[in-house]
């Protein structure tokens, strides 16, 4: 039952219950608003009635476009509104804390080279 509960209390674990949660509740609201308002602009454009009338054979491509517009949609709403800000908090936490950011990997190796470089000096470059 410990490890279960520091499993549950991991940051990572909890951002993602919230997500899912969030992200659902948000997708009903990109729902109703491809459903209501996108659809019928695609389908006026290309001289539809109704999006799922937009088809190539027998694939329903409009009920594809539509799909991928909600996806894009919940996706960009849940990193805005919940990625980012909760990133940006966590940055400043850490400040506060005292905490610097990792650097990036090529200026980590140009201060390893720079302290080889360094030692070779300081034995005479026989390093």
């Amino acid at each position: 039952m410990k490890g279960f509960k520091a499993f549950i209390m991991q940051g990572n674990v909890i951002d993602l219950a919230v997500a899912v949660v969030i992200g659902g509740a948000f997708a009903a609201i990109v729902d109703a608003f491809v459903t209501g308002v996108v659809e019928p602009l695609i389908a006026a454009a290309g001289g539809f009635d109704n999006i799922a009338e937009v088809t190539a054979g027998p694939i329903l491509i409009g009920l594809v476009i539509a799909a991928v517009i909600r996806f894009i949609l919940v996706a960009a709403i849940v990193y805005f509104v919940l990625v980012l800000p909760i990133q940006k908090m966590r940055e400043a936490s850490d400040r506060r804390k005292g905490i610097v950011p990792a650097e990036d990997p090529e200026s980590q190796e140009q201060i390893l080279a720079d302290i080889r470089e360094l030692l070779k000096a300081q034995q005479g470059g026989k390093l």
